[in-house]
């Protein structure tokens, strides 16, 4: 039997998706894959979901190894270099936003601590930091959402003659641009100093809502 470890298995598993997709990833082609019983991967993943999980963990590493902002940064630039950074990294696996769509960043949430407090020392109000990177967040992963399934469908059809020829890249950033300049247009219209009223909605215990920090990047 193959040695493996976590770490094997989900890399393995990365280069299964690049190979077959999405849809077509299943526990059963990976053990194979690796040389081992299907029920052995069950030592390192309780379930599908689990392994997915990890997988997109996995998959955001270049994206987490980026440079954090430092003082001397213009905020505004960082907020776009931030998200190129996150596209960039979603586009380098196959289907890369859709395993990525819906996961939580628990192991970056210290990352995302200080790209928050980097936002609002630089003078944007803390809410509308928060909702702008979630906001460009989720314009990002369904960007890339659409590039990837344009990319896969190859069923070799013409569009019609008068849909315009979209290029994905000059669309992201037009799109991305016009969050910026709505942030710019809040910070610069609202105190940096806000009430309690103003933070992210919250749960029952006071906590923010998990699903808010969904895309976060």
């Amino acid at each position: 039997m193959t040695k493996v470890n976590r770490e094997i298995v989900v890399s393995e598993a990365l280069d299964l998706l690049d190979e077959v997709g999405l849809d077509t990833v299943s526990t059963r082609r990976l053990a194979k894959r690796l040389g081992v019983e299907q029920p052995s991967l069950y030592w390192y993943f309780r379930t599908k979901k689990d392994l997915l999980a990890a997988m997109a963990d996995a998959a955001m590493a270049p994206h987490a190894a980026a440079a954090l902002p430092t003082p001397d940064d213009d905020w505004r630039d960082w907020f776009l270099d931030n998200m190129r950074s996150f596209r960039h990294t979603l586009l380098m696996r196959r289907d890369g936003a859709r395993l990525h769509a819906g996961s939580t960043p628990a192991n970056d949430l210290d990352r995302i601590r200080r790209k928050m407090d980097f936002l609002v020392t630089s003078g944007v109000p803390e809410r509308d930091a928060q909702m702008a990177m979630l906001a460009a967040g989720r314009f990002t992963v369904g960007s890339v959402l659409e590039e990837q399934a344009d990319a896969d469908s190859g069923d070799g059809s013409d569009p019609p003659a008068d849909m315009p020829v979209i290029d994905h890249e000059s669309a992201f950033e037009a799109g991305l641009t016009l969050i910026l300049d709505g942030l710019v247009h809040r910070a610069a219209m609202r105190p940096a100093s806000l009430s309690a009223n103003d933070r992210l909605p919250t749960g029952p215990s006071g906590r923010a809502t998990k699903r808010e920090g969904t895309a976060i990047r």
